[in-house]
Protein backbone atom coordinates (compact mmCIF):
# COMPACT_ATOMS: atom_id res chain seq x y z
CA UNK A 1 0.00 0.00 0.00
CA UNK A 2 1.37 3.39 -1.02
CA UNK A 3 1.36 5.93 1.78
CA UNK A 4 -0.21 9.13 0.45
CA UNK A 5 -1.57 10.86 3.53
CA UNK A 6 0.04 13.80 5.32
CA UNK A 7 -0.97 15.10 8.74
CA UNK A 8 -0.31 18.83 9.08
CA UNK A 9 0.22 20.15 12.61
CA UNK A 10 0.29 23.80 13.62
CA UNK A 11 1.21 23.90 17.29
CA UNK A 12 0.66 27.24 19.02
CA UNK A 13 1.45 28.23 22.57
CA UNK A 14 -1.95 26.98 23.82
CA UNK A 15 -3.49 25.33 20.75
CA UNK A 16 -3.00 22.71 18.08
CA UNK A 17 -4.61 23.03 14.64
CA UNK A 18 -4.48 20.02 12.36
CA UNK A 19 -5.52 18.72 8.95
CA UNK A 20 -5.19 15.28 7.41
CA UNK A 21 -4.86 15.33 3.63
CA UNK A 22 -4.66 12.69 0.91
CA UNK A 23 -2.03 13.90 -1.52
CA UNK A 24 -3.34 11.84 -4.42
CA UNK A 25 -5.92 14.57 -4.98
CA UNK A 26 -5.11 17.04 -2.16
CA UNK A 27 -8.43 16.19 -0.54
CA UNK A 28 -9.13 16.86 3.15
CA UNK A 29 -9.90 13.77 5.19
CA UNK A 30 -10.26 15.51 8.57
CA UNK A 31 -9.43 18.72 10.37
CA UNK A 32 -9.74 20.14 13.83
CA UNK A 33 -8.52 22.30 16.65
CA UNK A 34 -7.53 21.84 20.28
CA UNK A 35 -7.50 25.14 22.14
CA UNK A 36 -6.95 26.46 25.65
CA UNK A 37 -4.39 23.72 26.32
CA UNK A 38 -3.37 23.69 29.97
CA UNK A 39 -6.74 24.92 31.22
CA UNK A 40 -9.70 23.11 32.76
CA UNK A 41 -11.91 24.38 29.92
CA UNK A 42 -9.84 23.04 27.01
CA UNK A 43 -11.85 22.45 23.84
CA UNK A 44 -11.43 20.01 20.96
CA UNK A 45 -13.39 20.28 17.72
CA UNK A 46 -12.91 17.55 15.11
CA UNK A 47 -14.53 17.33 11.67
CA UNK A 48 -14.36 14.02 9.72
CA UNK A 49 -14.48 15.42 6.18
CA UNK A 50 -13.81 12.10 4.44
CA UNK A 51 -17.04 10.55 5.71
CA UNK A 52 -19.08 13.73 5.57
CA UNK A 53 -19.94 13.21 9.22
CA UNK A 54 -20.86 15.92 11.66
CA UNK A 55 -18.25 17.69 13.73
CA UNK A 56 -17.53 16.32 17.18
CA UNK A 57 -16.76 18.66 20.03
CA UNK A 58 -15.92 18.28 23.68
CA UNK A 59 -14.55 20.39 26.49
CA UNK A 60 -12.50 19.38 29.51
CA UNK A 61 -8.97 19.58 30.86
CA UNK A 62 -6.12 18.97 28.39
CA UNK A 63 -2.95 19.24 30.43
CA UNK A 64 -0.34 19.80 27.73
CA UNK A 65 0.51 19.34 24.06
CA UNK A 66 1.26 15.66 24.62
CA UNK A 67 -2.28 15.13 25.87
CA UNK A 68 -3.66 17.29 23.06
CA UNK A 69 -2.00 15.28 20.30
CA UNK A 70 -3.05 12.02 21.89
CA UNK A 71 -6.62 13.33 21.91
CA UNK A 72 -6.28 14.24 18.23
CA UNK A 73 -4.98 10.73 17.47
CA UNK A 74 -7.99 9.22 19.25
CA UNK A 75 -10.43 11.34 17.26
CA UNK A 76 -8.76 10.41 13.98
CA UNK A 77 -8.82 6.72 14.96
CA UNK A 78 -12.60 6.87 15.44
CA UNK A 79 -12.87 7.62 11.71
CA UNK A 80 -10.40 4.93 10.68
CA UNK A 81 -7.71 7.58 10.10
CA UNK A 82 -5.46 6.85 13.08
CA UNK A 83 -1.80 7.78 13.32
CA UNK A 84 -0.94 4.06 13.14
CA UNK A 85 -2.32 3.87 9.58
CA UNK A 86 0.16 2.54 6.99
CA UNK A 87 -1.28 5.14 4.60
CA UNK A 88 0.25 7.97 6.62
CA UNK A 89 3.39 9.10 4.77
CA UNK A 90 4.59 11.91 7.03
CA UNK A 91 3.69 14.59 9.52
CA UNK A 92 4.31 18.16 8.40
CA UNK A 93 4.90 20.81 11.05
CA UNK A 94 4.50 24.54 10.67
CA UNK A 95 7.57 26.15 12.24
CA UNK A 96 7.48 29.92 12.45
CA UNK A 97 11.18 30.81 12.47
CA UNK A 98 13.92 29.05 10.53
CA UNK A 99 16.41 31.90 10.42
CA UNK A 100 18.83 32.07 7.48
CA UNK A 101 19.65 28.37 7.54
CA UNK A 102 16.35 26.81 6.47
CA UNK A 103 15.23 27.84 3.00
CA UNK A 104 13.14 24.77 2.20
CA UNK A 105 11.20 22.00 3.95
CA UNK A 106 13.48 19.87 6.08
CA UNK A 107 13.28 16.39 7.56
CA UNK A 108 13.61 16.86 11.31
CA UNK A 109 16.53 15.31 13.17
CA UNK A 110 18.43 16.25 16.34
CA UNK A 111 20.47 18.92 14.54
CA UNK A 112 17.32 20.56 13.12
CA UNK A 113 15.66 20.51 16.53
CA UNK A 114 18.73 22.14 18.05
CA UNK A 115 18.68 24.94 15.47
CA UNK A 116 14.95 25.59 15.96
CA UNK A 117 15.66 25.80 19.68
CA UNK A 118 18.60 28.15 19.08
CA UNK A 119 16.21 30.50 17.29
CA UNK A 120 13.85 30.81 20.25
CA UNK A 121 15.20 34.29 21.20
CA UNK A 122 13.92 35.68 17.87
CA UNK A 123 10.61 33.78 18.04
CA UNK A 124 9.90 33.37 21.76
CA UNK A 125 6.14 32.90 21.39
CA UNK A 126 6.16 30.45 18.51
CA UNK A 127 9.25 28.25 18.24
CA UNK A 128 8.87 26.69 21.73
CA UNK A 129 5.32 25.59 20.91
CA UNK A 130 6.42 24.30 17.49
CA UNK A 131 9.16 22.26 19.20
CA UNK A 132 6.69 20.77 21.66
CA UNK A 133 4.43 19.65 18.82
CA UNK A 134 7.33 18.09 16.95
CA UNK A 135 8.61 16.18 19.98
CA UNK A 136 5.17 14.88 20.90
CA UNK A 137 4.38 13.76 17.34
CA UNK A 138 7.79 12.07 17.09
CA UNK A 139 7.10 10.16 20.31
CA UNK A 140 3.75 8.99 18.92
CA UNK A 141 5.22 7.88 15.56
CA UNK A 142 9.03 7.63 15.85
CA UNK A 143 9.20 5.65 12.61
CA UNK A 144 7.50 8.34 10.53
CA UNK A 145 9.25 11.25 8.74
CA UNK A 146 8.61 14.49 10.59
CA UNK A 147 9.05 17.50 8.31
CA UNK A 148 9.44 21.16 9.26
CA UNK A 149 8.02 23.77 6.89
CA UNK A 150 9.23 27.23 7.91
CA UNK A 151 7.25 30.47 7.72
CA UNK A 152 10.48 32.30 6.97
CA UNK A 153 11.74 29.97 4.22
CA UNK A 154 10.05 31.65 1.24
CA UNK A 155 11.67 34.95 2.17
CA UNK A 156 15.26 33.65 2.29
CA UNK A 157 15.59 34.61 -1.39
CA UNK A 158 15.50 38.31 -0.48
CA UNK A 159 18.69 40.08 -1.58
CA UNK A 160 20.89 41.48 1.17
CA UNK A 161 19.79 44.99 0.19
CA UNK A 162 16.27 44.07 1.31
CA UNK A 163 17.16 41.78 4.21
CA UNK A 164 19.74 43.97 5.99
CA UNK A 165 18.92 46.72 8.43
CA UNK A 166 21.16 49.78 8.22
CA UNK A 167 22.84 49.19 11.58
CA UNK A 168 26.38 48.22 12.52
CA UNK A 169 27.12 44.98 10.66
CA UNK A 170 29.07 43.29 13.48
CA UNK A 171 26.32 43.99 16.00
CA UNK A 172 23.63 42.78 13.59
CA UNK A 173 25.48 39.55 12.81
CA UNK A 174 26.31 38.85 16.44
CA UNK A 175 22.65 38.95 17.40
CA UNK A 176 21.11 37.65 14.13
CA UNK A 177 19.36 40.99 13.52
CA UNK A 178 18.00 41.06 9.97
CA UNK A 179 14.69 40.96 8.16
CA UNK A 180 13.34 37.41 7.99
CA UNK A 181 9.68 37.88 7.04
CA UNK A 182 6.76 35.64 7.97
CA UNK A 183 3.55 34.16 6.50
CA UNK A 184 5.91 32.57 3.98
CA UNK A 185 3.81 29.48 3.28
CA UNK A 186 0.85 31.73 2.46
CA UNK A 187 2.89 34.04 0.21
CA UNK A 188 4.38 31.04 -1.60
CA UNK A 189 1.00 29.40 -2.16
CA UNK A 190 -0.82 32.59 -3.19
CA UNK A 191 1.89 33.79 -5.59
CA UNK A 192 1.82 30.44 -7.41
CA UNK A 193 -1.98 30.28 -7.40
CA UNK A 194 -2.12 33.80 -8.83
CA UNK A 195 0.20 32.80 -11.67
CA UNK A 196 -2.03 29.81 -12.37
CA UNK A 197 -5.08 32.08 -12.40
CA UNK A 198 -3.36 34.16 -15.08
CA UNK A 199 -2.57 31.03 -17.06
CA UNK A 200 1.17 31.42 -16.58
CA UNK A 201 4.05 29.76 -14.75
CA UNK A 202 5.27 31.40 -11.51
CA UNK A 203 8.56 32.20 -13.28
CA UNK A 204 6.67 34.32 -15.81
CA UNK A 205 4.96 36.79 -13.48
CA UNK A 206 5.65 39.44 -10.85
CA UNK A 207 3.09 39.51 -8.05
CA UNK A 208 2.44 41.71 -5.03
CA UNK A 209 0.81 39.49 -2.39
CA UNK A 210 -1.22 41.14 0.38
CA UNK A 211 -1.86 38.71 3.25
CA UNK A 212 -4.40 40.65 5.30
CA UNK A 213 -5.66 39.02 8.47
CA UNK A 214 -5.32 39.94 12.13
CA UNK A 215 -1.64 39.63 11.31
CA UNK A 216 -0.84 41.24 7.95
CA UNK A 217 2.10 41.25 5.57
CA UNK A 218 2.94 42.16 1.99
CA UNK A 219 5.49 40.62 -0.33
CA UNK A 220 7.06 41.43 -3.68
CA UNK A 221 7.45 38.20 -5.65
CA UNK A 222 9.59 38.39 -8.78
CA UNK A 223 9.33 35.39 -11.11
CA UNK A 224 8.42 33.07 -8.25
CA UNK A 225 11.02 34.36 -5.78
CA UNK A 226 10.43 36.72 -2.88
CA UNK A 227 12.55 39.87 -3.22
CA UNK A 228 11.02 41.87 -0.36
CA UNK A 229 8.47 41.50 2.41
CA UNK A 230 7.00 43.80 5.02
CA UNK A 231 7.62 41.86 8.24
CA UNK A 232 11.15 41.92 9.60
CA UNK A 233 13.10 40.47 12.50
CA UNK A 234 9.69 39.79 14.07
CA UNK A 235 6.10 39.95 12.79
CA UNK A 236 5.76 43.48 14.24
CA UNK A 237 7.20 45.39 11.28
CA UNK A 238 5.21 46.51 8.26
CA UNK A 239 1.49 46.92 7.74
CA UNK A 240 -1.04 48.10 10.30
CA UNK A 241 -2.49 44.92 11.83
CA UNK A 242 -5.26 43.93 14.19
CA UNK A 243 -3.26 44.57 17.36
CA UNK A 244 0.27 45.33 16.04
CA UNK A 245 1.51 48.78 15.13
CA UNK A 246 3.53 47.84 12.07
CA UNK A 247 6.16 50.39 11.02
CA UNK A 248 7.03 52.79 13.84
CA UNK A 249 9.96 55.15 14.42
CA UNK A 250 12.30 53.15 16.71
CA UNK A 251 12.74 56.30 18.80
CA UNK A 252 9.12 55.91 19.93
CA UNK A 253 10.42 53.12 22.17
CA UNK A 254 13.11 55.35 23.70
CA UNK A 255 10.58 58.15 24.16
CA UNK A 256 8.06 55.92 25.93
CA UNK A 257 10.80 54.56 28.19
CA UNK A 258 12.40 57.90 29.04
CA UNK A 259 9.40 60.23 29.07
CA UNK A 260 6.57 57.78 29.66
CA UNK A 261 8.41 55.70 32.24
CA UNK A 262 7.33 52.47 30.55
CA UNK A 263 9.34 49.26 30.85
CA UNK A 264 10.56 47.28 27.85
CA UNK A 265 7.91 44.61 28.54
CA UNK A 266 5.17 47.24 28.72
CA UNK A 267 6.26 48.76 25.42
CA UNK A 268 6.45 45.28 23.86
CA UNK A 269 2.87 44.61 24.98
CA UNK A 270 1.73 48.01 23.73
CA UNK A 271 3.15 47.60 20.23
CA UNK A 272 2.19 43.94 19.78
CA UNK A 273 -1.14 43.65 21.58
CA UNK A 274 -2.59 47.12 22.12
CA UNK A 275 -1.78 48.90 18.87
CA UNK A 276 -2.87 48.59 15.25
CA UNK A 277 -6.61 48.76 14.70
CA UNK A 278 -7.50 47.89 18.28
CA UNK A 279 -5.27 50.68 19.57
CA UNK A 280 -6.70 53.19 17.11
CA UNK A 281 -10.39 52.51 17.58
CA UNK A 282 -10.90 49.71 20.10
CA UNK A 283 -11.84 47.08 17.49
CA UNK A 284 -9.67 44.71 15.45
CA UNK A 285 -12.53 43.09 13.52
CA UNK A 286 -12.77 44.78 10.11
CA UNK A 287 -16.48 43.93 9.88
CA UNK A 288 -17.18 45.80 13.09
CA UNK A 289 -15.02 48.73 11.99
CA UNK A 290 -16.92 49.01 8.71
CA UNK A 291 -20.24 48.86 10.59
CA UNK A 292 -19.11 51.70 12.82
CA UNK A 293 -17.98 53.74 9.81
CA UNK A 294 -21.41 53.29 8.23
CA UNK A 295 -22.90 54.70 11.43
CA UNK A 296 -20.66 57.78 11.23
CA UNK A 297 -18.01 56.79 13.79
CA UNK A 298 -15.04 59.10 13.12
CA UNK A 299 -12.58 57.11 15.23
CA UNK A 300 -13.31 53.95 13.26
CA UNK A 301 -12.97 55.89 9.99
CA UNK A 302 -9.57 57.24 11.01
CA UNK A 303 -8.37 53.73 11.92
CA UNK A 304 -9.53 52.47 8.51
CA UNK A 305 -7.86 55.38 6.71
CA UNK A 306 -4.54 54.76 8.50
CA UNK A 307 -4.78 51.04 7.65
CA UNK A 308 -5.38 51.81 3.96
CA UNK A 309 -2.72 54.54 3.82
CA UNK A 310 -0.04 52.09 4.99
CA UNK A 311 -1.30 49.43 2.59
CA UNK A 312 -1.10 51.81 -0.36
CA UNK A 313 2.44 52.81 0.59
CA UNK A 314 3.53 49.18 0.41
CA UNK A 315 1.76 48.56 -2.89
CA UNK A 316 3.56 51.57 -4.36
CA UNK A 317 6.90 50.61 -2.82
CA UNK A 318 6.74 47.05 -4.12
CA UNK A 319 5.63 48.27 -7.53
CA UNK A 320 8.87 50.27 -7.57
CA UNK A 321 10.95 47.32 -6.32
CA UNK A 322 9.56 44.99 -8.99
CA UNK A 323 9.54 47.55 -11.81
CA UNK A 324 6.80 45.61 -13.57
CA UNK A 325 3.76 44.09 -11.88
CA UNK A 326 1.44 41.50 -13.42
CA UNK A 327 -0.93 41.10 -10.48
CA UNK A 328 -1.84 42.23 -6.98
CA UNK A 329 -3.37 39.38 -4.97
CA UNK A 330 -5.44 39.83 -1.80
CA UNK A 331 -5.62 36.91 0.62
CA UNK A 332 -6.36 35.82 4.23
CA UNK A 333 -9.40 36.76 6.32
CA UNK A 334 -9.60 40.48 5.53
CA UNK A 335 -8.09 40.25 2.07
CA UNK A 336 -10.52 37.54 0.98
CA UNK A 337 -13.69 38.93 2.55
CA UNK A 338 -13.49 42.71 2.95
CA UNK A 339 -14.44 44.23 -0.42
CA UNK A 340 -14.18 47.82 0.93
CA UNK A 341 -10.53 47.20 1.87
CA UNK A 342 -9.68 45.94 -1.61
CA UNK A 343 -11.49 48.84 -3.25
CA UNK A 344 -9.83 51.46 -1.04
CA UNK A 345 -6.36 49.92 -1.36
CA UNK A 346 -6.21 50.48 -5.13
CA UNK A 347 -8.39 53.59 -5.36
CA UNK A 348 -6.55 56.36 -7.17
CA UNK A 349 -3.88 54.02 -8.53
CA UNK A 350 -5.25 53.99 -12.08
CA UNK A 351 -1.99 55.42 -13.42
CA UNK A 352 -0.31 52.22 -12.19
CA UNK A 353 -2.87 50.12 -14.04
CA UNK A 354 -4.69 49.15 -10.83
CA UNK A 355 -8.46 49.20 -10.47
CA UNK A 356 -11.29 46.96 -9.32
CA UNK A 357 -14.63 46.28 -10.95
CA UNK A 358 -17.32 47.05 -8.37
CA UNK A 359 -19.53 44.10 -9.32
CA UNK A 360 -16.69 41.58 -9.41
CA UNK A 361 -15.28 42.93 -6.14
CA UNK A 362 -18.64 42.44 -4.40
CA UNK A 363 -18.82 38.74 -5.30
CA UNK A 364 -17.90 36.31 -2.52
CA UNK A 365 -16.45 32.89 -3.18
CA UNK A 366 -13.95 30.22 -2.22
CA UNK A 367 -12.12 30.06 -5.54
CA UNK A 368 -9.36 32.33 -6.90
CA UNK A 369 -10.91 35.07 -9.01
CA UNK A 370 -10.10 38.31 -10.80
CA UNK A 371 -11.80 41.48 -9.59
CA UNK A 372 -10.13 43.92 -12.01
CA UNK A 373 -11.93 45.25 -15.09
CA UNK A 374 -11.57 43.31 -18.33
CA UNK A 375 -8.40 44.31 -20.13
CA UNK A 376 -6.79 45.84 -17.04
CA UNK A 377 -3.03 46.37 -17.35
CA UNK A 378 -2.46 44.81 -13.92
CA UNK A 379 -4.68 42.00 -12.67
CA UNK A 380 -6.21 42.43 -9.22
CA UNK A 381 -7.14 39.08 -7.71
CA UNK A 382 -8.68 37.50 -4.64
CA UNK A 383 -6.84 34.25 -3.93
CA UNK A 384 -7.89 32.26 -0.85
CA UNK A 385 -4.79 31.09 0.95
CA UNK A 386 -4.25 27.47 1.93
CA UNK A 387 -1.25 27.20 4.23
CA UNK A 388 -2.13 23.65 5.29
CA UNK A 389 -2.18 22.45 1.68
CA UNK A 390 1.12 24.24 1.06
CA UNK A 391 2.70 22.54 4.08
CA UNK A 392 1.30 19.16 3.04
CA UNK A 393 2.47 19.60 -0.56
CA UNK A 394 6.01 20.55 0.47
CA UNK A 395 6.12 17.75 3.05
CA UNK A 396 4.93 15.06 0.63
CA UNK A 397 7.25 16.20 -2.16
CA UNK A 398 10.23 16.03 0.21
CA UNK A 399 9.30 12.55 1.42
CA UNK A 400 8.80 11.35 -2.15
CA UNK A 401 12.25 12.62 -3.16
CA UNK A 402 13.83 10.77 -0.25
Amino acid sequence: MTATRVLVLNSGSSSVKYQLLDMRDSSRLANGLVERIGEQSSRLKHTPLATGGESREWTGPVADHDAALKAVAEELAKDGLGLDSPELAAIGHRVVHGGKRFSEPTVIDDAVLAEIERLIPVAPLHNPANLTGIRTATALRPDLPQVAVFDTAFHTTMPEAAARYAIDVETADAHRVRRYGFHGTSHAYVSRATAKLLGKAPEEVNVIVLHLGNGASASAVEKGRCVDTSMGLTPLEGLVMGTRSGDTDPAVIFHLARVGGMSIDEIDTLLNKKSGLIGLCGDNDMREIRRRIDEGDERAKLAFDIYIHRLKKYIGAYYAVLGHVDAVAFTAGVGENAAPVREAAVAGLDSLGLAVDDELNAVRGDEPRLISPAGARVAVAVVPTDEELEIATQTYALVQRH
